[in-house]
């Protein structure tokens, strides 16, 4: 399979890639390197993408950011963040890619541990993550073409311990292998408007 992969070059995107390579054509797509750069939330990037592309078999996101931060100092526009970035940007990317996945292909967005763990802090992230989850169940029954989505929600990655330190405690990181195996799941398998949960 021709496997588009956004946010190749990024802790999950890696996991992602790692898992599918050995049996799949990668393109590696990134805001700002890869095969090819795409803005996620610009419109007219994520076209102008797909055109450059062409068909692929599968699309698998892996990128967005969200809004750390105490809720009772969190400004509307800093709330805004996670929707304009990662939900919006993922979901821009299932909207103007339908016509450019193959008949029976698929789609993969990546959500998180948030929205079924909640942590100090995470109020943005656990919304977005959640309504992710939403977007898949329901997209899922409009796909065209037997085309297929699905989410993955990876918990804490064990090479991103360090860098959240302090915003999870008491959740057990989670390998990139196992978090891998979750996009092979969703890209190789039968599955369907599920959210397939990595740790």
């Amino acid at each position: 399979m021709r496997i588009l992969v956004v946010g190749a070059a990024g802790t999950v995107g890696q996991a992602a890639v790692k898992a599918l390579s050995p049996r799949h054509e990668i393109v590696h797509a990134g805001r700002s390197a890869g095969d090819v750069t795409v803005d996620l939330m610009d419109e007219a990037s994520v076209t102008a993408m797909y055109a450059r592309l062409g068909k692929v078999d599968a699309v698998i996101a892996c990128a967005g950011h969200v809004h750390f931060g105490p809720l009772a100092s969190m400004s509307p526009e800093q709330f805004r963040k996670g929707l304009d970035d990662k939900l919006m940007g993922q979901i821009n990317l299932v909207l103007l890619g339908l016509t450019f996945v193959n008949d029976g292909g698929s789609f993969t967005l990546t959500s998180g541990v948030l929205d079924r763990d909640p942590v100090r802090q995470g109020a943005n992230a656990a919304a977005v993550n959640g309504a992710i989850g939403a977007f898949v169940r329901s997209a899922a029954i409009e796909m065209p073409r037997g085309l297929r989505i699905n989410a993955v929600s990876p918990g804490l990655l064990e090479e991103s311990e360090k860098k959240y330190e302090g915003f999870f405690p008491g959740h057990e990181p989670v390998s990139s292998a196992r978090v891998g195996l979750a996009y092979v799941k969703s890209v190789e398998g039968a599955l369907t408007g599920q959210v397939i949960a990595a740790g």
